[in-house]
């Protein structure tokens, strides 16, 4: 919306706001937006297992607890939080129809990509918390991990269908 109050666009409706097309969203989308909202439940959900009494996870204390996404990821939380967004941005840019200079989808995938990185890294290669041997990974963690990859396969299924098909030089 324009300052005045009125959206500006090229077809307004009564309102004065481009219409929204709904028929432009595909499976792609609507996969990628469902992971995201998969993936931003999945950070309140329990991502780890403590094992005994000495085990230690932010404001987690063993023993045989479980602790949230939200509580034990103190950066990376509001990092998957962006990237479960990130779908439906995609998604209102394309019910908009607005204008952009890479493919749809592509900012997405890469954002995806990044998620699916943090969710592997803090999982297996470096879960957080002492001593690493009791802390295990649990149903929020796998959660996670699914809805990074629904966000990923939908917004590259949406770039494979933006993109323009290129043809050898000299061909017209």
């Amino acid at each position: 919306m324009t300052a005045a109050g009125t959206c500006a666009g090229p077809r307004p409706n009564r309102l004065g706001c481009p219409p929204m097309h709904f028929s432009q969203l595909d499976r792609g989308e609507l996969i990628a937006v469902l992971g995201g909202a998969i993936l931003g439940l999945s950070v309140f959900l329990a991502w780890y297992t403590l094992g005994d009494k000495y085990t230690a996870l932010g404001h987690c204390q063993g023993p045989n607890t479980t602790c949230t996404g939200w509580n034990s990821l103190l950066i990376i939380r509001f990092l998957l939080l962006v990237a479960a967004v990130a779908p439906a941005i995609l998604a209102w840019i394309i019910l908009r129809g607005h204008a952009l200079s890479w493919p749809r989808g592509e900012m997405t995938a890469i954002i995806a990509i990044f998620a699916l990185g943090f969710t592997v890294f803090r999982g297996v290669i470096d879960k957080p918390g002492s001593p690493a041997g009791e802390i295990g990974i649990t149903t929020g963690w796998w959660i996670a991990l699914v809805g990074g990859l629904l966000i990923l396969v939908g917004s590259v299924a949406r770039t494979k269908e933006s993109m323009t098909t290129r043809k050898p030089p000299g061909l017209p």
